[in-house]
């Protein structure tokens, strides 16, 4: 059974159509204008549109045009008593999906029904099967073999036969949408739409309309009439990416929808219900803040009914060699280039390495490597500027630099700073990025020991040549 939408302005036709598609079981919506027609169109979900070429007003290539402006992907196949072939031609250029001359029977129209349902489902699965690969394709980075993160993958495969909300919790940058999207790809809803909102890149007006759409005329440049996210995920899944950053009013709003399933469009007083499973991800401490008043106390609740956090890269050492695998691989097949090797030295660098970016910092490493170091062995050295933080003292320790019992802190940062000037041949800013600091800040603490004179004696040689 297919929900069908027909057009024509002689009511003599439409309730032929009506009674002959109803036969077939077909649910059907009689039009006598294609202006009345897209009205509805943009509001309710059709299978397929059945309209007339030749109409008073909007007629059926002003329809096929208004559709492809709006993006209205839905079959529609064009009736026509002339038997024009250059207005056929002009309408499949639009993308009609076909034609057919008037007077037909009942048995005709049926079957290019058939034949038009049969292809719109045959586009959907293979929507269904790109997005399945990608997701597969992502998810390949949801690996690990840690204790801290195997309870979470196996809590993904349970959480996702569920359709209670989530709030998956974790430091930027740990791979919390990636559990999103996992927990919707493994879910009875994978076949349907998965949408996305940063709730911090849009103003509370903005993100309201963009959750629950608009009327025309809602607001200053609303010019025609929106769907909102929570309306187009309907049967599916939403997913509010720091959903900490919602305004108090608008977290009134997002309350009711989880609780009733239902809302109404800004400027509208239509209410209308929706089957939405909810993910929201946040780098707050969401418990912390509605405890200060700073988030809804019951909308927090509502949302962590699935609680999962996420815990940050320091956390789970042991999964850094498998994760860096799957960047090196995916990263050196994009590029096209040989896959570069990792020097022991390297290893053990990223190892004890904080890590204050999380997976996503070691991506863009490995990016990085894969592009400037495609097919040598990368080195200690390599990847030192590419790091926004500290190299750990083990690490150091491993690069040569030694440490006595009872040395001075300042002593210390003294001598790493010179060795560290040794290893990047005097080059500052290298220096700079492999320690974490400001290059004003070396370029200070440089010359106020040149002035005092406290590099060690066996250092001096060194320090002025570097400073």
């Amino acid at each position: 059974m297919a929900c069908i939408c027909v057009i024509d302005d002689q009511a003599m036709m439409r309730d032929s159509l009506a009674a002959t598609l109803a036969v077939h079981d077909h649910r059907v919506s009689t039009f006598e204008s294609a202006q009345e027609a897209l009205t509805m169109i943009k509001q309710q979900s059709f299978d397929v549109v059945l309209t007339d070429l030749r109409m008073a007003g909007l007629d059926g290539i002003g329809l096929l045009r208004e559709m492809r402006r709006l993006g209205i992907d839905v079959p529609v196949i064009v009736m026509t008593a002339h038997g024009s072939v250059p207005n056929a031609v002009e309408a499949m250029k639009l993308g009609a999906f076909d034609y057919i001359q008037k007077p037909f029977d009942g048995q005709e129209i049926e079957i290019l029904i058939e034949r038009a349902l049969r292809e719109r489902t045959l586009v959907r699965d293979n929507e269904i099967m790109r997005r399945t690969i990608e997701d597969f394709d992502r998810n390949r980075e949801l690996v690990g073999e840690s204790p801290a993160v195997r309870p979470i993958l196996e809590k993904v495969q349970r959480v996702a036969q569920s359709s209670a909300t989530v709030l998956i919790t974790g430091e930027s940058g740990t791979g919390k949408e990636l559990i999103a999207r996992a927990i919707h790809a493994a879910s009875p809803r994978a076949a349907q739409p998965m949408l996305c909102v940063n709730c911090a890149a849009l103003s509370p007006t903005l993100l309201e309309s963009e959750l629950f759409g608009h009327e025309k005329g809602a607001f200053t440049g609303a010019d025609r009439m929106r769907k909102g996210r929570f309306e187009l995920a309907d049967g599916g899944t939403l997913l509010l990416d720091e959903v900490s950053e919602i305004a108090p009013p608008l977290q009134a709003k997002l309350l009711r929808v989880l609780q009733e399933h239902e809302f109404e469009r800004v400027g509208s007083s239509v209410t209308r219900r929706v089957d939405v499973r909810v993910i929201a991800t946040t780098n707050r401490d969401l418990r912390d803040w509605a405890a200060k008043a700073r988030f809804r106390e019951d909308l927090y609740y509502r949302l962590s009914v699935l609680p999962i956090e996420v815990p940050p890269l320091r956390e789970r050492r042991e999964d850094i060699p498998l994760l860096m695998d799957c960047f090196i691989e995916r990263g050196a097949a994009r590029e096209g280039r040989e896959r570069p090797k990792f020097s022991p030295e390297a290893l053990k660098v990223l190892q004890d390495y904080s890590w204050p970016g999380n997976v996503r910092e070691l991506e863009n490493l490995c990016e990085r490597v894969c592009v400037l170091e495609a097919g040598r062995e990368v080195t200690a050295a390599a990847i030192a500027p590419f790091l926004n933080g500290p190299i750990k003292t083990a690490s150091a320790v491993a690069q040569g630099l030694q440490y006595r019992d009872g040395q001075i802190l300042s002593d210390a940062e003294r001598d790493l700073i010179v060795r560290t000037l040794e290893r990047f041949g005097g080059h500052r800013e290298k220096t700079a990025r492999a320690l974490g600091i400001g290059l004003r800040t070396l370029g200070l603490k440089l010359k106020k020991w040149r002035e005092e004179g406290t590099f060690h004696e066996e250092r001096r040689r060194h320090a002025a040549a570097l400073v």
